[in-house]
């Protein structure tokens, strides 16, 4: 079976989370959709996957009651069930900053197309930066960006107070996977007095599917948060990384061959962390994903 994934954002007001999570669950549930919607006062943000016609229902009834087409809707394909289980929760922020002058829906900086992405970083007076994790970075990125090295998107905040100055650095250029984190961080950074603030129409995924490999300044492959782990051009699922799910972090090819790494429940960076209670459920999670493939 082939699964079709979507990866989807959008900051609106959403009044009544409670009955909207009953009511996208009960929805998603019925047509066998797997993955996690997270829902906040300001927004959805998720990424499920499907059959194409379950995934088609479902964006049709997202884009009926908020609009979900006005935001970022990307697809994609999987040959194994990229999720365990299906998740829709409630959170105070679809994506955590803590930040509340950070407010999309009020500010937000200029959308670059990513055909036009190529010649705004090559500007020596553009500051690029990688708006995510270090653990995705070191999977790729972008030639010349700065690597914020977080661990936590709630550390950007910091790094944008301790290494950039609106005064000296006004002209700023970020990037991320899907374009939400952006979304954010470029309010943020409006709030915060720098002038010009540009981001990545609908991400790294948006601008591997569009932009040729061989016009491309994208190095390495993009980490995706499913069963895939990285992907490259044309969103083609890469086959030297693999995703630890005891940590989350990307285990590169020399590091499965290391007898701390067991598919799905730890890897050489986790192992000294992992309780016999939590191999269990990881092995079980396992299985799930295994026999649905």
């Amino acid at each position: 079976m082939t699964w079709t994934i979507v990866a989807l954002y959008r900051f609106v007001a959403i009044p009544d989370l409670p009955a909207l999570r009953a009511h996208l669950f009960d929805f998603a549930k019925a047509r066998d959709i797997y993955g996690t919607l997270l829902l906040a006062g300001e927004g959805i943000n998720g990424t499920v996957a499907g059959t194409q016609g379950a995934i088609t229902d479902l964006v049709d009834e997202l884009d009926r009651t908020l609009g979900v087409r006005q935001g970022e809707v990307k697809f994609s394909t999987a040959n194994a069930r990229p999720f365990a289980r299906l998740k829709v929760r409630i959170r105070p922020e679809i994506i955590t900053m803590r930040a509340p002058e950070a407010d999309p829906t009020r500010q937000v900086g200029t959308y670059v197309e990513p055909k036009d992405w190529n010649a705004l970083i090559a500007d020596p007076d553009v500051v690029v930066i990688d708006t995510r994790n270090r653990y995705e970075t070191r999977v790729g990125t972008f030639e010349t960006a700065v690597d914020p090295e977080i661990d936590s998107f709630t550390e950007f905040k910091t790094f944008v107070h301790e290494k950039l100055d609106p005064t000296r650095q006004p002209k700023v250029a970020m990037f991320c996977t899907g374009g939400i984190r952006c979304e954010k961080a470029s309010s943020f950074m409006l709030a915060h007095g720098f002038s010009e603030v540009f981001h990545l129409k609908g991400g790294i995924l948006q601008y591997l599917e569009d932009v040729p490999a061989s016009e491309s300044r994208w190095q390495g492959e993009c980490y995706v948060f499913d069963s895939r782990t990285a992907v490259g051009h044309e969103l083609e699922q890469t086959a030297e990384w693999r995703r630890c799910f005891g940590c989350g972090e990307p285990v590169t090819v020399e590091e499965q061959a290391d007898s701390a790494y067991e598919s799905g429940v730890s890897c050489p960076r986790c192992i000294d962390r992992l309780t016999p209670e939590r191999a269990y459920a990881l092995r079980m999670r396992q299985s799930q994903m295994t026999q649905g493939k």
